[in-house]
């Protein structure tokens, strides 16, 4: 089970990078078209909709390499028993908004697919498309959230040690 999650998170975060190089290539893209004196219909708003890609589906790949920011202010200050207490008042809060996103996401991506949804600029894009990686994103971070709290509840570590990494910066 490690090694399918392991390998779904890191799917996540190289698909973000993917949707990353698109959004460069599309603005690129429009500005050599300007340049040249012609007009990529729609680029503007494919550009935002592969950077909009990028961050959800980075969402859960950045979570378990231990980037996402962390507030440690009143945990530092807490014994040990009340900081793995917070800790999972923390997650399960998480978890629950988390839970909610992913399924308001994917209702939205139903209901654009349903109503023929479409965007207002000039290329009319069903909307479904690329909110299908909103809701991806959202549902991958949900399942690492609920990953990241079994670990907790377990007493395992949950996050790559921070503490190494300082050692490598010195």
């Amino acid at each position: 089970m490690r090694k399918f999650l392991d390998l779904l998170y890191g799917t996540s975060g190289a698909l973000a990078a993917l949707f990353m190089i698109a959004c460069l290539a599309m603005v690129l893209a429009s500005v050599a078209g300007r340049l040249l004196g012609f007009n990529l219909r729609g680029s503007d708003a494919y550009a935002g909709y592969a950077m909009a890609a990028a961050g959800f589906l980075a969402l859960a790949y950045t979570l378990k390499r231990g980037e996402h920011i962390r507030v440690t202010l009143v945990l530092e200050r807490l014994g040990t028993q009340w900081r793995h207490r917070m800790e999972l008042i923390a997650h399960a809060v998480a978890l629950f908004f988390s839970g909610a996103f992913a399924w308001f996401s994917a209702r939205l991506v139903y209901q654009s697919l349903t109503f023929n949804d479409i965007s207002q600029g000039n290329d009319a894009t069903p909307l479904w498309i690329p909110q299908i990686a909103m809701a991806l994103g959202a549902a991958v971070l949900f399942i690492a959230l609920i990953d990241e709290f079994a670990l907790l509840l377990s007493g395992r570590k949950s996050r790559p040690d921070e503490s190494a990494e300082l050692k490598l910066m010195e």
